[in-house]
């Protein structure tokens, strides 16, 4: 499994500037298969790939795998999802050289929600990160702001 050092905030907007400078945007769907005290397994459809996913851990630093599956086989699982599922928008946003925001834009049950994550190459860099203001709070540990809280 790969580690994951990420960062999440709760924005309350997003400046036209920002969104302007999105280098991609694509829609997700994303269902749970799976949920307990510091595990998940999930399907994601982003765009027009699919991917399984596993993550364990809490907080900033947590393992994650996540395996490329067919249109078919994410078709297939999609029904186990039910009720426990989350639609949204994200937008990658460049945040210097070297990070890239993620900002989610929910639908559906979450409608309005933002949630704008960032993953780090180290947590020393991870805890230096200075966020830019409309990021909003740090829910990092928060989770009642994971997607798989968000799903239920």
């Amino acid at each position: 499994m790969n580690l994951e050092i990420e960062r999440k905030f709760r924005a309350t907007h997003i400046p036209a500037e920002a969104l302007q400078q999105a280098t991609d945007s694509l829609p997700i769907l994303q269902g749970y298969l799976c949920t307990s005290e510091g595990a998940e397994v999930r399907i994601r459809k982003k765009g027009d790939k699919a991917f399984l996913t596993v993550k364990k851990g809490k907080g900033i630093r947590r393992q994650e795998m996540e395996i490329l599956i067919t249109e078919e086989q994410f078709e297939s699982l999609w029904p186990a999802t039910l009720g426990q599922r989350v639609e949204k928008v994200r937008h990658e946003l460049p945040v210097n050289d070297r990070l890239t925001a993620e900002v989610d834009v929910f639908a559906g049950e979450n409608e309005g929600l933002l949630l704008v994550e960032i993953e780090f190459p180290d947590e020393e860099i991870a805890h230096a990160f200075k966020a830019p203001d409309w990021f909003g709070i740090d829910v990092t540990s928060d989770a009642a702001c994971k997607n798989a809280s968000l799903a239920k």
